[in-house]
């Protein structure tokens, strides 16, 4: 709406409306702007010059249909706006997990490019500029699908950051933080995400996906008890597994009223998550209850391995989990283990003080009221609270930090 109303305002006094906003003028005039024409020699100059347009308009493209000859000769392509059309509804009998947001709205914008025998050229022979739908705002373009793209440099600074085993979203904050803020980064953290996760597939070769698979072959062939699965992604590559033997099942039978989740630590070469299951026997020993090796740490990473981990031990709910503190690991058990008491182990809760903290935490009175509220050396709970009030008041810097 607000696009048709600066319209109006332009053709009727355009001088009054560039002596107030010339960004609007700028994005009036690049709408207007006709492609009808123009003349490139290759798809990727093609895709280039309308890829251009639509960031200076503020829309993102995808690629339309290819026309070929009898002799299968490209002849035609075009490009779309990503409106265009909507999506196929699915069938009713198939139960889908995720509603998807209907996000097109049958624009009618798009290019098309025709072969030119006489020069070897493509020229545009259809244009349709006018869209049906609101387009971005100048600082929201950089975030168009089609305009988001991972440097060469940026990706050098990724690889090497998440491969000295600095988390992703870490790595995506530090590019944040050099240029001013995500707005400037280019791409988003899902991006990031992707990139990530492309260049972690592409190591793992399939020599040691398929010797790690004989092993579990093999421990299943010696225990009959022995579970293991993997998850595959859309081109059905190996990205998560899981297994544990039949010992693990019998002690948490025995022992998995409270079960300890830890992400911590990373394998050597691939820097995939290795994420153990463990718990306490009555002797005072940790026993493992399972084990995975996660690509990322993403909710829909976690809800697959906690649904496993749960399926493996015949649906049996643990009364209690303890984990690092990761929002996307308490959305998978909030999901998953509905009712089970969830908390924070008392390691990494330390291990964020000390971080957090700076100076504060090597303060002695501060560690002392910290360590007695934390270890659980109140007596009573009106104890604690007292305490904790006092170290607040007391300590206000820290507290605030």
């Amino acid at each position: 709406m607000m696009l048709w109303l600066v319209f109006i305002d332009v053709e009727s006094d355009e001088e009054n409306v560039r002596e107030k906003d010339p960004m609007i003028v700028n994005h009036i005039e690049n709408i207007d702007e006709d492609l009808l024409g123009r003349v490139v020699s290759t798809e990727e100059e093609a895709y280039n010059l309308y890829n251009n347009y639509a960031t200076r308009v503020g829309f993102s493209v995808r690629r339309g249909q290819k026309r070929y000859n009898t002799k299968k000769v490209l002849r035609q392509f075009s490009y779309l706006c990503s409106k265009e059309g909507f999506r196929l509804d699915s069938d009713p009998s198939e139960l889908s997990k995720v509603s998807k947001l209907e996000t097109r709205t049958g624009c009618e914008a798009s290019i098309r490019f025709a072969f030119q025998d006489e020069d070897d050229t493509w020229k545009v022979s259809h244009f349709v500029p006018e869209h049906n739908h609101e387009l971005a705002k100048p600082e929201e373009r950089q975030f168009l699908r089609s305009n988001r793209k991972v440097s060469d440099s940026n990706l050098g600074v990724i690889k090497t950051m998440v491969g000295a085993g600095i988390r992703t979203t870490n790595t995506y904050s530090y590019l944040a933080e050099e240029v001013g803020g995500s707005q400037n980064v280019g791409f988003t953290k899902r991006d990031c995400y992707n990139v990530v996760n492309k260049e972690k597939m592409a190591m793992i070769e399939a020599g040691d996906a398929q010797s790690l698979m004989n092993l579990f072959k093999r421990k299943q062939a010696e225990d009959p008890m022995f579970f293991y699965t993997v998850q595959v992604d859309q081109e059905n590559r190996m990205t998560n597994f899981f297994w544990r033997d039949g010992r693990s099942r019998i002690d948490y039978d025995c022992f998995g009223d409270v079960v300890v989740f830890d992400t911590t630590y990373r394998t050597n070469r691939y820097n995939m998550i290795c994420a153990p299951f463990v718990g306490v026997n009555h002797h005072w020993k940790n026993v493992l209850f399972g084990c995975a090796f996660l690509l990322d740490e993403k909710t829909d990473s976690f809800i697959w391995l906690f649904e496993t981990f749960l399926e493996s031990m015949g649906g049996q709910k643990p009364k209690t989990i303890f984990t690092d503190q990761c929002q996307a690991m308490a959305n998978g058990i909030q999901n998953i283990f509905p009712g089970v008491c969830h908390r924070l182990c008392s390691w990494h809760i330390s291990q964020n003080a000390a971080r957090n903290l700076g100076s504060h935490y090597g303060n002695q009175e501060f560690n002392h009221m910290f360590n007695k509220c934390l270890q659980g050396y109140c007596e009573t709970e009106l104890e604690f609270q007292s305490i904790w009030e006092l170290m607040q008041d007391s300590h206000s810097n820290a507290y605030e930090q």
